[in-house]
């Protein structure tokens, strides 16, 4: 069965206790494409490439990773890095490890973990594999034909166990088998392993028969053979002490024995079953702690061989990891309750204090919605009763709000699990951040509950108001919710077809619908617009009501041609989508009041449904296990798709149509669904696999857009507006910067050493010859000055009449290079007439092609701001400036003509009421 709510804005998927967030798939062309819109002003909907049988997967929608999963039944390991000087916990979830960090995932579920200081191993089915960073799988172990169960690092060699019993040392680096011990399953079955500490080459196993055997695996030799204590050993545990080891057996007795002597020193007897996991203190206490099945942990003074205390409900579940910190009072717990925390023992009596902890939902979600327009916090009730927020950044944001209850104050007392006054799981809520730091911002109802609640995000907790309608029906509950945008008044809807106002803040009733109830049967749905002007109702009498929101005024009645299951208002285009019984959808607008839309192709009850943001796209679930995408404008299903055992899930706002091609169309009617798989808790990676599927997925090309769309329409060059737009600004401001000074800084006048004179009778000095003022320090280089390649491109397109390499080259050059061209052409620089004459003529060539439109403007503008003079003077260039003068007034006229009538028509579009 699939029950699926989501909603359009990360897209997630729940399963078991996990969100599973996915992104969309595709393209959206742009610049170009945009010259199309003004020839065509219709938007088209073309077709879907993910259509064909025997595709597999989504194109659109794609699997990113799972949120909200921390750990599950099978021990934590802890590491320690010397070089952070920092303890790293390493915890199983399905087919990858956190490291917190996350590893990337494996082929099948993690059976086992194990670390020692460099690498990371996890056995999956028959094989095992080693990771270096948490990441990279650098070697992979087979040898094994059956399941592998236990594992442990010993030095350059990984020990492993299987389900068939058979023992395999591994030599890590070489990936060879170095022994291989087979036992007997009916007198002895592994259980248990472990290397006593200072003990060199020996490891202690421990059986299912109860009794423990020392092996030296170097030599292959049993050393010694424990009788055991008639129970089988479920933990092997090293304590602080050489030569003592902790053993816990299944029928709860914990024994501290001394393996040397094979002497017990003293025995525990633990009343709550099975021990599941041991751990020792190290910091001065002599303390030992003992996991349970039920989630107890009992704590055991080793001095006075007597109980101390115990930790109840520590977990959910069963505890299947215990590791205090080497030299510290913190004790780290994980459980199958997917829930990791972190006890610290600073109090008196001993007892352990919760510091801190991640924790996700111990039983599959119910409902989730994103708490805001961000996208970053999802909000998640799940059957455990909880009310949960996980981040979609970094799960060191995510946060529990806790369990929902008549009674905050008892419940902080007694616990969760005493509490009485404990609410049941919350079967949907909604929530608004207008107000959330004021007041309570969410509220929630409860399965098979009168009572709603509301919930605080801000704190973190359930909030103040219990609020219990007052109607004298018995046997009615909550059925549907909504919060008013501004944050202010909460609606909500009862199967006796009553629907309240209460206020948030204070929680005082503010009025019902209709004159006795609202419908006739119980409330399915209710909604309120985004200006708190209209309330939209659907119950099982099959109506449909629209009320004023203030005065409570009926103002118009719809028939539905089968009862509603439920109904989902997208807020910013007053689209209301129907789910009915008979398993279709209507879209009815808000402002004219008719249905424009009706949906059908399900096979099963419809769970949920979301609008994407701009409301354009309804995904819709059901529990004939499929998703399916419709687009409103063209009223057709364009994605289908399967996924089994499929619990709750909503869509992003990422949309992959934005980042790669991907083509839309209706799907046939016969068109049989894929079924996708689920993604993990690492991000996904694209493979080449993936790559070649997704190559081959598409029934046709890839669309790429030409060069000029038509020859009609003009086109842009697409060229940074740095090389362009601000040619002329950008010109005068390096002419401005790099002028010389009026009157160039004079050197002091140097006294010859011999003073020249004139000759004559009477003797006098010569005076020095000063240039004259009038003469030019500017060299006219006239025939001299080398002709760029631009110039000679010039003057060859004058004979072949083939423009095409000198807008090329211009293309390439930036501002300072082709001011510097465009002053060359000038006679006073080198250049000719003629070659000014082929300039214009170049521009004349870019404007009848249509192309480059936006550079044959700059360039002009710039040719005419630095020759302006000169053209005018010549007969021939002014016969040629007309020319490109008339071919840019048509072209401008003819442009100007297709942007008014698509103006014209995009405001009749938003005016007109379709």
């Amino acid at each position: 069965m699939l029950h699926l709510p989501f909603v359009f804005q990360r897209k997630v998927i729940r399963n078991s206790s996990c969100i599973f967030s996915w992104t969309l798939i595709g393209n959206c062309s742009l610049v170009q494409d945009i010259q199309l819109m003004l020839r065509n002003s219709s938007v088209r909907t073309n077709n879907m490439s993910d259509m064909s049988a025997g595709k597999k997967g989504s194109v659109i929608f794609s699997g990113f990773r799972a949120l909200g999963l921390y750990s599950n039944h099978l021990a934590h390991v802890l590491r320690f890095h010397k070089k952070h000087r920092e303890f790293y916990v390493l915890t199983a979830v399905g087919q990858c490890f956190h490291t917190y960090n996350v590893s990337n995932a494996l082929p099948e579920d993690i059976s086992s973990l194990a670390a020692d200081r460099m690498l990371v191993y996890a056995a999956y089915g028959k094989l095992i594999s080693a990771f270096a960073k948490n990441k990279e799988v650098v070697h992979t172990y087979k040898g094994h034909q059956a399941d592998v169960h236990l594992l442990l690092p010993f030095g350059d060699h990984l020990i492993s166990v299987d389900k068939d019993n058979v023992v395999i040392i591994w030599d890590v680096e070489s990936e060879d088998t170095y022994l291989q011990i087979s036992y007997d399953k009916a007198s002895f079955e592994v259980s248990a392993l472990m290397h006593p500490s200072t003990y060199l080459n020996k490891i202690l196993f421990g059986s299912s028969q109860g009794s423990l055997q020392l092996w030296n695996i170097k030599s292959n030799k049993l050393l010694f053979t424990f009788p055991g204590w008639a129970s089988a050993v479920t933990v092997l545990q090293q304590t602080p002490a050489v030569d003592v080891v902790g053993v816990g057996l299944a029928s709860g007795q914990i024994i501290v024995h001394n393996i040397r002597f094979d002497e017990t020193l003293m025995k525990f007897q633990q009343d709550w079953g099975p021990v599941t996991a041991l751990s020792f203190r190290t910091d001065g206490h002599p303390i030992m702690a003992s996991g349970s099945p039920i989630g107890h942990i009992g704590l055991w003074d080793l001095e006075e061989k007597k109980f101390v205390s115990q930790m109840r409900d520590a977990h959910t579940t069963a505890i299947a990891g215990l590791t205090f910190l080497q030299n510290e009072p913190l004790l780290i717990t994980n459980g199958a309750d997917n829930a990791i925390r972190v006890w610290i023992f600073d109090v008196a009596g001993g007892d352990g204090r919760l510091l801190r902890q991640r924790i996700g939902h111990s039983a599959p979600p119910t409902k989730i919605r994103h708490h805001d327009q961000s996208s970053l916090n999802i909000l998640s009730a799940g059957q455990d009763g909880t009310l949960q927020s996980f981040s979609t950044v970094h799960e060191r944001f995510n946060k529990s709000l806790g369990h929902g209850t008549l009674n905050k104050t008892r419940a902080k007392k007694k616990g969760v699990t005493n509490d009485t006054a404990k609410l049941p799981a919350i079967t949907t809520f909604a929530s608004e951040t207008a107000r959330q730091s004021d007041w309570d911002g969410i509220i929630a109802c409860h399965r098979g509950f009168l009572v709603t609640t509301t919930w605080s995000y801000q704190k973190g907790s359930i909030g103040a108001h219990k609020l219990e309608p007052e109607h004298d029906f018995k046997s009615r509950v909550v059925q549907a919710v909504d919060i008013t945008s501004c944050g202010n008044f909460a609606v909500i809807a009862l199967s006796s077809g009553h629907i309240d106002v209460y206020n948030m803040q204070s929680g005082f009733h503010r009025g019902h619908y209709g004159k006795d109830k609202a419908h006739a049967g119980a409330v399915r749905g209710v909604s309120v617009d985004a200006l708190n002007q209209l309330t939209v109702s659907v119950g099982a009498d099959r109506l449909l009501k629209i009320w004023r929101f203030k005065s409570k005024e009926l103002l118009h009645t719809h028939s539905l041609p089968a009862a509603p299951a439920s109904s989902l208002l997208h807020r910013d285009s007053g689209m209301l989508a129907i789910a009915l019984d008979d398993f279709t959808i209507h879209i009815l607008d808000m402002e004219t009041r008719r249905t424009v839309r009706r949906f059908s192709g399900h096979r099963g009850q419809i769970n949920d449904m979301t609008f994407s943001p701009d409301g354009r796209w309804l995904i819709t679930a059901s529990m004939d296990c499929t998703i399916r995408t419709w687009d409103l404008p063209s009223g057709s299903c364009f994605m289908k798709y399967c996924i089994f055992s499929l619990a709750v899930c909503f869509f992003s706002r990422s949309n992959n149509t934005l980042c790669s091609m991907v083509s839309l169309r209706p799907l046939p009617a016969d068109y049989e669904p894929t079924v996708i798989m689920l993604p993990g808790t690492c991000p996904s990676r694209d493979t080449e696999e993936e790559e070649v599927l997704d190559a081959d997925s598409s029934e046709m090309d890839e669309y790429i857009s030409p060069a000029q769309l038509d020859e009609h329409l003009i086109t842009l060059s697409l060229l940074p507006d740095s090389r362009w737009k601000n040619l002329l600004l950008t010109v005068m401001c390096l002419k401005d910067h790099y002028r010389p000074f009026k009157t160039p800084p004079k050197l002091p006048k140097a006294a010859p050493f011999f003073i020249p004179t004139i000759p004559g009778l009477v003797p006098q000095f010569a005076l020095p010859s000063t240039p004259s003022e009038d003469q030019s320090k500017i060299v006219n280089l006239g025939v001299l000055a080398q002709k760029s390649t631009f110039y000679l491109q010039l003057e060859k397109a004058l004979d072949n009449n083939s423009y095409e390499e000198p807008v090329k080259l211009l293309r390439e050059l930036g501002p300072s290079a082709i001011e510097t061209e465009l002053r060359a052409l000038s006679p006073d620089m080198g250049g000719e007439v003629r070659v000014m004459q082929s300039f214009l003529k170049m521009i004349s060539s870019i404007l009848q092609s249509k192309r480059d439109f936006d550079l044959a403007q700059a360039y002009l503008a710039l040719f005419l701001k630095l020759h302006l003079q000169f053209i005018a003077d010549q007969p021939e260039l002014m016969e040629e400036a007309e020319s490109v003068s008339a071919h840019l007034e048509e072209m401008w006229m003819s442009t100007q003509t297709l942007l008014n009538q698509n103006i014209c028509l995009l405001s009749y579009i938003k005016s007109a009421l379709l």
